[in-house]
């Protein structure tokens, strides 16, 4: 599309007026299904040999441990591993400083539960039943026992407590936790239906208080390279360091993610972006973001768009 004066949205003159927004990129167009569930079938590429070590992680239903610099597709590996092997939505813990094993288990909301018991009881209601109050969270749902299994992402690992790659050991060795409010039960109440963290919702049984998977989920593990991890983690993890693309894979990521049409008329932006990009310094999705507003009109020629758009994400801002 040629340079039009049209894509300016926002002029900046004080001036209110009706505008129609133009169609947003593939990547960030949301899903009109059910609230939570967000559908990603956009594509993926990646190379043969990256791809059979993530075919060695499925065969010893090892977690994958994925390293590389920002916007190399480490997350998007996940939905692209669930989608094509069809294994439903992705369960994601995003991981931060207070992340903490329990949390990615299950949570129980026991100032909930006291509070309904006791407006129960005023009623002369029956107390409320506890597995009403207890939701599995990402890797807990994960562990489910289901004859095929799911994808859990863990995304930025690193970001997480020193001893939380410890904590993981146990429950990825074992494939299972313990829930202690339900395991202390007495027996009649051996199964309790709990909540889910599936963003489909519906609850599953969780027998003596333990939930013990019977097919290892996909589990995808992703860092920046922040914290070195210990040996004994390492060693349980299969290992994949997604390398920055190179001009002939940046070409075929746009064509992939905007038509071969969109290759047409931005040699200039692709040169550009290859000169910028020093190691983690420039991600590919940045390249696309150019590309787009490229062929929607854009001048990315004027002065400071481009460098808005292809801004290094290291240092200070």
């Amino acid at each position: 599309m040629t340079e039009n004066d049209g894509w300016r949205l926002f002029r900046g003159d004080r001036t209110a007026r009706q505008v129609d927004f133009p169609e947003a990129p593939p990547w960030r167009q949301f899903a009109n299904g059910a609230p939570g569930i967000r559908v990603r079938h956009r594509p993926y590429l990646i190379g043969r040999t990256e791809a059979d070590v993530v075919s060695a992680a499925l065969h010893l239903r090892r977690p994958l441990l994925v390293t590389g610099h920002p916007g190399t597709g480490k997350s998007s590996l996940a939905h692209a591993v669930a989608h094509e092997l069809s294994l439903g939505p992705v369960l994601q813990w995003p991981v931060n400083s207070r992340s903490v094993l329990k949390d990615a288990l299950y949570g129980y909301d026991a100032i909930g539960r006291l509070r309904e018991t006791h407006l129960r009881q005023e009623r002369g209601a029956p107390e409320p039943d506890i597995g009403t109050f207890v939701r599995l969270g990402p890797l807990g749902t994960a562990l489910v026992p289901r004859e095929r299994p799911r994808v859990l992402l863990v995304d930025e690992l690193d970001k997480g407590d020193v001893d939380l790659p410890n904590d993981l050991l146990t429950v990825f060795e074992e494939g299972e936790f313990e829930i202690p409010e339900l395991s202390r039960l007495p027996e009649a109440q051996s199964e309790v239906p709990v909540l889910t963290h599936d963003p489909e919702g519906g609850r599953v049984t969780v027998t003596r208080g333990v939930v013990r998977c019977r097919e290892f989920p996909v589990v995808v593990i992703t860092s920046n390279g922040e914290r070195d991890f210990p040996p004994a983690f390492l060693r349980r993890c299969v290992r994949l360091d997604l390398p920055d693309p190179d001009e002939e894979r940046l070409r075929d990521i746009v064509a992939a993610h905007l038509g071969e049409g969109a290759l047409e008329g931005v040699d200039d932006l692709l040169h550009a972006f290859l000169n910028r990009r020093a190691p983690g310094e420039l991600a590919t999705d940045q390249l696309l973001n150019a590309v787009f507003l490229r062929k929607g009109g854009v001048n990315l020629n004027a002065e400071g768009l481009l460098d808005a758009v292809l801004h290094r994400l290291g240092g200070s801002v």
